[in-house]
């Protein structure tokens, strides 16, 4: 059995498609507990280092419980394929050191890619190539461009099941991300990186670029393009993987362990896998007690009963907080660029919405950014409010946690620096396990 410091602790491991494993599967029925945090971690390359991520998150719980009576907590970790990239620091986790920036891919970051694409490893090993190399001519971007589109298995347009907004995945939407033109995207990338305050290499002035100069310093974008491209697929994949994994199997236990409270909790896409999960319980299934979303990369608007500014139809997840026995919570932050910077222009070009509007406006922020919008009521608390007086019972909370979720370099940020006390005291709150 696996040890992650805590007991009783099970994991869960799902596939691409959202089927678990079946043993596993068994195991977490016979879980010991009145009350089950189940944990989904975000981007990560391998199995270890999403435990890595739950020992070191899970370790403030044991101390928090002392005195809460009648309470015997279990701890569950779902695993499912994503993909970091080495560059992207994680605070606090001294064997995850990241790579050295710049356009190039490490080894590590190379058998990862290869692992989450299956039967690419050729067209990986090309773009590799390219990343290192940088050609200064236009026919090398382009076949960088015909690479890394050919990676993504997602249809354009998408599943419309799975968006985050109504108009997200229309039928004919073609997600610029895969279809604009690559020296384009390249030098928007490029300079969105300099904005989170990672030094790129040195290129012409301006946000523009003249065919017939230098394009060598486009190859900084062009990482970030390939990036995003794996983003946009995971994204797909932990929709399918909350909706049609998760969901159901938390139903499954509502039959199986009525008695047992959920409690799910979800980083960056993690937090997207387990607000679809929302979208996947059966009907008159009320296990799910809480549910809180640490940094998730996924619209501040999915949950808004109707989309504002002159978008029509609502968030994909505007009735998903009513089959939630307890409040929904998002803790955010400002210090994460990921999604303060990067997330909306690659959402922007990704077809988050049915047309591509230029500019970094509110209409393309994360959840993790500025919590939930276009929900009424939603409560609105700090780190320490939620702290002192806990949150409510039900409905939405955004809960400011910047005072705590702030360390992290170029070019995420904090995104990944979730392992707080204070924050699994958010949790304990929002699962009316811990009272102020």
């Amino acid at each position: 059995m696996t040890d992650i410091g805590v007991e009783p602790y099970r994991e869960i491991t799902f596939d691409a498609d959202g089927d678990a494993d079946p043993a596993e599967r068994t195991a977490l029925t016979g879980v010991d507990a009145t009350d089950l945090v189940l944990l989904a971690h975000g981007w990560n390359n391998t199995p270890d280092t999403a435990r890595s991520l739950y020992r070191a998150f899970f370790a403030a719980f044991p101390a928090l419980l002392t005195g809460a009576a009648g309470v015997r907590l279990g701890y569950g970790g779902v695993t499912w394929p994503s993909i970091r990239f080495t560059d992207e620091t994680i605070p606090n986790f001294p064997h995850a050191t990241a790579a050295p920036t710049g356009p190039g891919l490490d080894d590590a970051t190379v058998s990862a890619l290869k692992g989450f694409f299956p039967g690419q490893d050729a067209a990986i090993d090309r773009i590799a190539a390219h990343l290192d190399q940088r050609p200064d001519d236009e026919a090398s971007f382009t076949d960088f461009a015909r690479l890394t589109r050919q990676l993504v298995t997602e249809p354009a347009g998408g599943s419309g099941a799975l968006g985050d907004l109504g108009a997200e995945d229309a039928p004919g939407v073609s997600p610029a991300l895969l279809t604009d033109d690559i020296l384009a995207l390249c030098q928007r990338f490029t300079t969105a990186l300099a904005d989170t305050g990672l030094a790129v290499q040195p290129g012409p002035p301006g946000p523009s670029f003249s065919i017939g100069g230098s394009l060598k310093h486009l190859w900084d974008g062009a990482k970030e393009v390939l990036r995003q491209t794996t983003y946009y697929e995971m994204k797909h994949r932990a929709g399918t993987v909350g909706q049609l994994g998760l969901g159901p199997l938390i139903g499954q236990l509502a039959i199986a362990r009525p008695d047992l409270r959920i409690h799910l909790v979800g980083h960056s896409q993690g937090a997207r896998l387990v607000a679809f999960a929302l979208k996947g319980l059966p009907g008159g299934a009320r296990n799910v007690k809480s549910v809180t979303l640490l940094e998730g990369a996924f619209s501040h608007y999915a949950f808004a009963e109707r989309l504002p500014d002159g978008l029509s139809g609502a968030g994909a997840l505007s009735d998903a907080q009513g089959r939630v026995d307890g409040p929904v919570v998002s803790c955010y932050s400002h210090f994460d660029t990921a999604l303060g910077v990067i997330y909306p222009l690659a959402s922007a070009l990704s077809g988050d919405y049915a047309s591509a509007l230029p500019g970094l406006d509110r209409r393309w922020w994360a959840i993790g950014h500025d919590g939930i919008q276009g929900v009424s009521p939603c409560t609105t608390l700090t780190l320490a409010e939620a702290l002192r007086d806990g949150v409510p019972d039900s409905g939405c909370v955004s809960v400011d946690a910047a005072a705590v979720v702030k360390q992290g370099g170029p070019p995420s940020g904090a995104h990944s620096d979730i392992c707080h006390p204070e924050l699994a005291r958010v949790v304990l709150a929002a699962g009316r396990i811990l009272r102020p």
